[in-house]
């Protein structure tokens, strides 16, 4: 497991990578790295970030742990990019704190390590003395972030146009989501939510949902949640949310346009629910994820 550490107050920061020994670490992406440190180094750093790594759902090699902590006990600041944030946790780092990982791994990290309060929309949480970010590009994110509260917007605005990267990006990690309306397995509601996913441009009301059933309207709503996780009203608004995101990446259609067919209503309320499910705009979603068509 290699670290990357920041060490000086003044820029440029110091840049020492470390290993648990110094030497050569293999990538899972198939480079290798020089760790010019061992872990001793991370113990004595102002700020050790922690990327990805391999194995990560056994958490971290106990010696990692313990310089991880002792760093962190002597008062240094604790990043983590990606899965990098199961390391923070398996050194009890993240107990009773707010953190972040990328969203595949979100859940894991929720059920592993419980006293941790995982949010897996943000790109990424600052803590304070423990700073966690989302997937491998987020990592710029918190890393900017980082130099915002070290030297200020001017100097973090500076290295961001240096390596043509957004000084801060709107919405959050919500946006990258995927959220597939059905359940992964067939349920006696099945063809209840396929014929409602033909029906989200119309008023569709969680009765109408009970007559296609044919279940009575409190028997659909026990039975509904228990086959899908959701109540009814979170499932159509979660479906028509992610009907709206299809229209925008794969259309040119106006966002009043998308709002209708999506059956969200009113602009401003479709605008409202979209920023709610994804943390950004309709049209800040479009730009990011237009489909270029050749």
């Amino acid at each position: 497991m290699p670290f990357a550490i920041f060490d000086g107050p003044d820029l440029p920061y110091e840049l020492m990578l470390c290993g648990r020994t110094a030497g050569p670490v293999e990538a899972d992406n198939g480079f290798s790295l020089v760790a010019t440190h061992g872990l001793d180094a991370v113990a004595s750093a102002d700020t050790v970030i922690v990327p990805a790594f391999r194995g990560y759902l056994d958490g971290a090699p106990e010696d990692a742990v313990a310089a991880l902590r002792r760093a962190h006990e002597r008062g240094g600041r604790v990043a983590s990019i990606c899965t990098g944030a199961f390391a923070l946790a398996s050194a009890g780092l993240l107990d009773g704190k707010r953190a972040t990982t990328h969203w595949l791994c979100a859940d894991e990290l929720a059920r592993r390590y419980p006293k941790v309060q995982v949010d897996p929309t943000v790109l990424y949480v600052d803590a304070g003395d423990v700073v966690t970010s989302a997937g491998v590009a987020s990592g710029i994110d918190l890393c900017l972030h980082l130099l915002r509260r070290d030297h200020g917007a001017a100097v973090a605005n500076t290295v961001a146009r240096e390596i043509v990267a957004a000084p801060h990006r709107e919405g959050g990690q919500a946006q990258f989501i995927e959220r597939p309306p059905t359940p992964p397995t067939k349920t006696n509601l099945s063809a209840t939510l396929e014929w409602a996913l033909t029906c989200l441009d119309q008023p569709l009301t969680v009765a109408a949902m009970a007559a296609h059933a044919r279940l009575p309207l409190r028997t659909f709503a026990r039975v509904f949640v228990a086959a899908t996780g959701a109540t009814p009203n979170k499932w159509l608004n979660a479906a028509r949310v992610d009907l709206a995101r299809e229209l925008l990446e794969t259309t040119d259609a106006t966002v009043d346009n998308v709002a209708r067919r999506c059956g969200l209503g009113t602009p401003a309320n479709f605008r409202h629910h979209f920023h709610r499910s994804t943390g950004t705009t309709p049209s800040e979603y479009r730009r990011n994820f237009t489909v270029v068509r050749f």
